[in-house]
């Protein structure tokens, strides 16, 4: 199997795109550490892991709080591939956006990233191999009315992409970026509404929401050796929304 032997750290992953991804990396082999804040659901990612034969832990993660992001690289210890998956998705329009929201997206979706990052890549320097994956999304390339401050979070993520790869793939470690377009996960239906999001659907070349699993698969593949030539790659996964 492709991650065998791999350790694996996807922050965000007790539903939607991260719980796939903690699913599809450990039926590839990889023991993996699921976090997130929510116990009960990340019990319930590591029970589907391990009842289906994977290895699969769960490390309680507030990433708003860099004590807990301490805590977490320290709990998950050494790893092979680490995925920034975990985002806050405050929407509103920029004359209605709260200072506490964005403050709150800032520390979730980039301070976070940043130093979970800097806590962990220094091991995969070390043993001269290793893979990051960020999660950003299509909206940090288009223009979208009160999606500003998630937007502007990622795009700082897809820039530290190119930073991080520049800086860490000479030792041997890939980052790489995954950009997702609209897809069915829980965040999405709460923000936008099951119609909200079909009408957005339509605005894609393919006319449909993603299922979390095909962007799961992307983010595997650029955790995995086939992605070998890959790094400081931003890869949009967005039905062509973000092309045409």
């Amino acid at each position: 199997m492709e991650l065998s032997d791999k350790v694996a750290l996807i922050t965000g992953s007790t539903g939607g795109i991260g719980a796939e991804t903690a699913r599809l990396m450990a039926a590839a082999g990889a023991e993996v550490v699921v976090s997130g804040r929510n116990l009960g659901r990340g019990a319930a990612t590591v029970r589907s892991i391990t009842d289906a034969g994977g290895r699969a832990r769960f490390v309680a993660a507030d990433l708003t709080d860099p004590t807990a992001i301490r805590h977490l690289a320290e709990e998950a210890g050494d790893v092979d591939v680490l995925v920034n998956n975990a985002a806050i998705f405050p929407g509103a329009a920029t004359l209605d956006q709260a200072p506490d929201a964005l403050d709150e997206a800032l520390a979730a979706n980039v301070r976070a990233p940043y130093l979970l990052t800097a806590a962990l890549a220094p091991a995969m320097i070390a043993k001269g191999s290793g893979s990051i994956v960020n999660v950003s999304t299509m909206a940090a390339r288009i223009g979208l009315p009160g999606l500003s401050v998630y937007s502007a979070t990622k795009a700082a993520l897809e820039s530290l992409t190119r930073t991080w790869a520049a800086e860490f793939s000479p030792a041997g470690v890939r980052v790489n970026t995954v950009a997702p377009g609209p897809t069915r996960t829980d965040m999405v239906l709460a923000t936008v509404g099951e119609e909200g999001a079909e009408q957005f659907a339509k605005t894609t070349v393919l006319g449909r929401l993603a299922n979390p699993r095909e962007i799961a698969e992307v983010i595997l593949f650029l955790a995995s050796d086939r992605a070998s030539y890959l790094t400081g790659a931003t890869i949009a996964a967005d039905a062509g929304r973000t092309a045409v």
